[in-house]
């Protein structure tokens, strides 16, 4: 798949992307509620979290030439390109030290969770990302318009995700007794999902933010970092629920 391609070929390896995700976390409910291979699900979730990186993150965009004029908007996309990707590393080292405690204080073991609901917020997300995915390919085409709607629908399912395990999930979880005092179980479960719902919420002020800008016209196709950035920060909400999803509801023996 080629990085410099036509508007109808950008949009169709974005297809092509989210039907490969689709189908990976298809087939890890299929192993977690069958045999539940550890060693499978894992694998799985790197493969996935691979796809969004180098396909929906772009993370090949860091070994672009920005030329040598520190002026120019390409230079300063370069330099904004490589702080966020170090401001995301070093976020991820949050979301590393919560799935540590999640494997060394749980171990092979996971909370009773209600297994449809979390499929299908996961669903919702990664459905987010896809039309994350098409609206800053449409910007990158000069497509403000198809932009603007695919961030909307883009918000619309990220409002329905975080509600999903805010205004579902943890009442449901409460009403069977798991609560941030409960236990073990219980800290892990709401410090995971808390920790991440936040990400989400503050990916749905930046999308606020560049959709404004985009009514305004204050992207074109050759300048739209704000963009790019706001698409690269949802995408990372997503890799981490890539594998948040398992060790929380496919990954060990019920406790």
């Amino acid at each position: 798949m080629s990085h410099n391609q036509d508007k109808s070929s950008a949009f169709g390896q974005g297809v092509v992307i989210f039907v490969y995700l689709a189908v990976l976390t298809a087939l890890e409910y299929f192993v977690a509620i069958t045999f539940n291979a550890v060693s499978i699900l894992v694998v799985v979730a790197v493969i996935k979290a691979a796809l969004v990186m180098y396909y929906y993150m772009h993370i090949y965009k860091l070994n672009e030439d920005s030329g040598d004029d520190t002026h120019s908007y390409a230079y300063k996309t370069g330099t904004n390109r490589l702080g966020l990707w170090l401001f995301l590393l070093s976020d991820a080292f949050v979301f590393a030290g919560l799935m540590t405690a999640r494997i060394n204080l749980l171990g092979l073991t996971r909370p009773h969770l209600n297994q449809i609901l979390g499929l299908a917020v996961t669903a919702v997300l990664l459905i987010s990302s896809f039309f994350m995915n098409r609206g800053e390919t449409a910007m990158a085409h000069g497509d403000k318009k198809g932009f603007i709607a695919n961030a909307l629908v883009t918000f619309v399912l990220g409002l329905g995700f975080l509600l999903g395990v805010v205004a579902v999930e943890w009442p449901t979880a409460a009403a069977e007794g798991l609560t941030a005092s409960s236990g073990t179980a219980g800290a892990i479960f709401y410090m995971m999902t808390g920790m991440h719902a936040f990400h989400v919420f503050t990916g749905l002020i930046f999308l606020l933010v560049v959709i404004n800008n985009a009514r305004k016209d204050v992207y074109s196709a050759d300048q739209h970092w704000g963009v790019e950035a706001a698409a690269v920060y949802w995408h990372f909400v997503d890799l981490v629920w890539i594998f948040f999803y398992p060790a929380l509801y496919l990954i060990g023996k019920l406790l």
